[in-house]
């Protein structure tokens, strides 16, 4: 009876290593998904000097080569970008992504893998500053000719405060001039002559229409 008990002992004991011995093999064949990139988040946020609205929570999102995400991928955070009169940064990023506003501009946030400093995800992101009425525009007239096919123009508010880089400008006829950042330069083919005017938005206002015009084209 004793050597029966032994032999089933050791029956049991080889069944357990067995059992032991497939389950680490099968843990070899889950391999560990791979990073393949990065989504920074929220889309194209707007924040504003001062003490309200100054600041927006980024987040990053994973994605893996088995197709799988995760918001909970180490990364590193920065935010790049000046102010185009001061110089300053736009903006500070603490390590967990919190985005502080410190001057007007444009810029771009970027969150990189800690585990794979290869992958890396932006994000565009506007400091503005919180205008409390309509930005002023200048100068006040122009026209663009062949021989000044480009005027820069400066928009400013609450009490003078440049927005330039940060407003939403706008031509009424882009056959005739169109923007890039603050600069309107003419795209008037020959005999395309003519008015219009512009605007420069910010926050919900909008300044008086300026007119303007393209000659000798």
């Amino acid at each position: 009876m004793s050597s029966m008990k032994s032999k089933l002992r050791c029956t049991g004991a080889i069944a357990v290593l067995c059992l032991l011995a497939l389950a680490a093999s099968c843990r070899g064949f889950f391999v560990k998904p791979t990073l393949t990139s990065l989504a920074v988040g929220p889309v194209s946020p707007t924040i504003y000097v001062g003490n309200v609205n100054n600041t927006v929570q980024m987040f990053a999102v994973g994605t893996f080569n088995d197709g799988s995400n995760s918001n909970n991928t180490p990364v590193s955070w920065s935010v790049s970008g000046t102010n185009a009169t001061t110089n300053q940064p736009i903006a500070t990023i603490s390590a967990s992504g919190l985005v502080t506003a410190q001057a007007s501009g444009s810029g771009t946030v970027t969150a990189t893998s800690n585990v794979l400093p290869s992958i890396s995800g932006t994000q565009p992101i506007t400091v503005s500053v919180a205008c409390t009425s309509a930005p002023i525009i200048t100068p006040t007239t122009g026209t663009l000719t062949q021989q000044i096919p480009s005027i820069t123009f400066t928009a400013t508010c609450n009490g003078g405060v440049d927005i330039s880089d940060v407003a939403t400008w706008f031509s009424s006829n882009t056959n005739l001039a169109t923007f890039a950042g603050s600069t309107l330069t003419a795209t008037a083919n020959s005999g395309a002559n003519g008015s219009f005017y512009i605007t420069a938005s910010a926050n919900g206002f909008t300044s008086q229409q300026i007119q303007l015009s393209t000659s000798g084209f």
